[in-house]
């Protein structure tokens, strides 16, 4: 397989990675393959897993109770349906049967929920036996997973009655969908200037440049020398009312790191000076890092909240998040602005969907635009999907102590021992402060060749080589994949390692190849300069 580098460059991280694939599993060494370039945890959560399976065996007998014909059962009754869930649950043999009956306690003495409401939604949500009504998010679900969000994101700030969901195809669809109604609404356009807080996920890099919206992207960067906390003075870039929008991952992919108090306050500062200014921050990692706030809790007006559940609870193929916007937020206040020929076009292009168009919020208007508008009626995640997403909350907030939560304390555990193993094999520095989530590490192997072998084998490395031919080495020679860094807007040089999709040992293995790999690289230049 011949592999163009300077071709391969034009591609995007998660590209290159793919590309290197082959290379690594039938490697020159016959080592172990080792792919440790993408984020998907190799753990999951089982509690609420085995709940929906058992939720879906008490589905189809309460199916049956109004039609039993074969494989044909019918449709599912409200009334008495927690009773009859209680006579099916076994809690003294089955422990995901004890958990339910602890929901059932929590949703009518923690939330007021009404129990026979809550379970049939459930029930009728996991046999999927009809469109998600409403279509955004399901009206007890919206309770509970508001609830979560607040103990394990907001903090100390009471949000959850203020907020409003939409359940989504995973945080991916949630940053689509994000966009495009930006752009439909007249929010964000052509030439308009959009901060983008980097090293970032690579899409929030790749979007914004397509011609379909054509933004011109302000950089707010964090580097290593400051710990790759992102200082004030960068944040001050946004009191400037010619940028429209910030575009955050907090904590950060690749360089994990959440963003500390100085810098909340400096969002908070900033805001004050642009208060048309638009945050979209996604914060999937944010459970991985102990006291964790968002900046929606310091901004709520100006944010857009992006979740997903799929690295905590090791969801990624059921496609698990949600878009969070307070009811008082600045979108609805700038389309209200907007000029009237602006105006005259979107209640055009949703009035066939809703009376009065006018008044459509963003967060609705976003649901319709997922589905083209003209299928919003049909539009939503799927109700077994938003119903995996309530059971994983639940399991938080029926068993957390406090900030406890020993499932999530373990998920935490788990990817910091295999971030301490991957550093110490390799020399490099660790990041013990409180806002380092260690999901991912971003390694500067220029760096490490210095320290090893002197400057000048540093400088051969860096004016000898493409960005990328230590990678396709790596993964031809020696059967490690990692991620190349520039892809997500670091400099050349560092390599992205996810601490998330490999057992714990192979990161001391994976230090050892890429410091083999090193020595190899020294022996050629020694042999030169003989």
């Amino acid at each position: 397989m011949v592999v163009d580098e300077k071709q391969l460059e034009q591609l995007g991280a998660f590209e290159i990675s793919q590309k290197m694939l082959a290379l690594a599993q039938k490697n020159e060494k016959s080592n172990v393959f080792l792919n440790a370039g993408r984020g998907n945890p190799n753990w999951i959560n089982t509690l609420a897993r085995l709940a929906f399976a058992r939720l879906m065996q008490f589905g189809i007998q309460e199916s049956r109770r109004t039609i039993n014909n074969g494989a044909m059962a019918g449709y599912v009754e409200t009334n008495g349906i927690r009773e009859r869930l209680e006579a099916f649950l076994d809690p003294e043999n089955n422990r995901e049967d004890q958990f339910l009956e602890d929901v059932l306690t929590y949703v009518k003495d923690e939330l007021k929920l009404d129990q026979d409401a809550v379970v049939a939604e459930i029930t009728n949500g996991i046999v999927g036996n009809n469109y998600p009504v409403p279509s955004r998010v399901l009206k007890n679900s919206e309770v509970i997973l508001n609830e979560y969000l607040q103990s394990t994101l907001y903090g100390k700030t009471k949000l959850a009655k203020h907020t409003e969901l939409f359940p989504t195809e995973g945080g991916t669809a949630a940053i689509v969908y994000a966009f495009h109604s930006l752009a439909e609404n007249h929010l964000l356009k052509p030439g308009d200037k959009i901060a983008i807080n980097t090293p970032i996920f690579t899409p929030y890099l790749q979007i914004p440049e397509l011609n379909d919206y054509e933004l011109v992207e302000v950089d707010l960067r964090s580097r290593e020398k400051d710990n790759w906390e992102i200082k004030p003075s960068e944040i001050e870039k946004l009191s400037d009312p010619s940028i429209k929008a910030l575009f955050v991952v907090n904590p950060t992919n690749p360089t994990s790191k959440a963003f500390n108090h100085k810098a909340l306050l400096a969002i908070e500062h900033a805001v004050k000076q642009n208060p048309e200014l638009m945050i979209i921050t996604d914060d999937v990692y944010g459970t991985f890092v102990s006291d964790f706030k968002t900046i929606y809790s310091v901004a709520p007006h100006n944010t857009m909240l992006v979740y997903s559940f799929s690295k905590l609870y090791g969801a990624t193929g059921w496609r698990l998040g949600l878009i969070a916007l307070n009811k008082d937020n600045v979108f609805d206040k700038k389309i209200s602005e907007l000029g009237s020929k602006n105006k005259a076009e979107l209640h055009e292009r949703y009035e066939h969907v809703v009376i009065d168009p006018d008044k459509m919020k963003f967060i609705d208007r976003m649901v319709a635009d997922s589905r083209s508008v003209g299928l919003y009626h049909t539009s939503g995640l799927s109700t077994p999907q938003q119903m995996m997403e309530v059971l994983f909350a639940l399991t938080h907030l029926v068993y957390a102590n406090g900030s406890t939560d020993a499932y999530i304390d373990k998920s935490r555990a788990l990817v910091g021992e295999r971030y301490e193993k991957l550093h110490k094999s390799m020399g490099a520095k660790e990041d013990e402060s409180r806002t380092s989530a260690k999901y991912y590490s971003l390694i500067d192997i220029y760096r490490i060749a210095e320290r090893k072998y002197g400057k000048a084998f540093r400088e051969y490395l860096e004016n000898n080589f493409e960005q990328v031919d230590f990678l396709l080495k790596l993964a031809k020679k020696n059967g490690v994949v990692l991620m190349d860094g520039v892809g997500f807007g670091s400099k050349p040089g560092e390599l992205r390692v996810s601490e998330a999709n490999l057992p714990t040992d192979d990161y001391a293995l994976i230090g050892k190849q890429v410091l083999e790999l090193l020595r190899e690289y020294h022996h050629d230049f020694e042999s030169q300069n003989k």
